[in-house]
């Protein structure tokens, strides 16, 4: 967090631009494509609501999104938008750096055996290849 309470967020599903939960970041300041590490695995959770990240330690994908600059207003907004168990969390960026994500429990995707979509290539690459 910055001084002045702003935060950088790495978002990597339904806020995406052109997906339909972007509102919630409130015209936030879009500063980069990016992605996170090879270090992470993405799942469709509840049948494709939303998407579930989590770190693992082998066997990861690098996670495409988007970075944003919040202010400390519009980073709570969001967080109060985020569905139930979504946590924020740091995750490793490619180009080294560091963001907030909103991750999620991996035990709960393995209890609810949710489907490991990274094979896709991100959030909005399953949601545009789905009927």
């Amino acid at each position: 967090m910055a001084d002045d309470g702003t935060r950088i967020v790495f978002i990597c599903g339904s806020a995406l631009r052109g997906q339909p939960d972007h509102g919630n970041l409130q015209s936030a300041t879009f500063i980069k494509a990016a992605s996170t590490t090879a270090s992470y695995r993405l799942h469709a959770v509840k049948d494709g609501w939303h998407p579930g990240i989590y770190g693992v330690d082998s066997g990861g994908i690098a996670i495409p999104g988007e970075l944003y600059e919040l202010t400390a207003a519009q980073y709570d907004y969001l967080v109060s938008t985020e569905p139930p168990n979504m946590y924020p969390a740091e995750v490793t960026l490619a180009d080294g750096g560091v963001a907030i994500a909103m991750l999620y429990p991996q035990a709960l995707i393995k209890e609810n055996n949710w489907p490991d979509i990274s094979h896709h290539g991100g959030w909005a690459a399953y949601k545009a290849a789905q009927p």
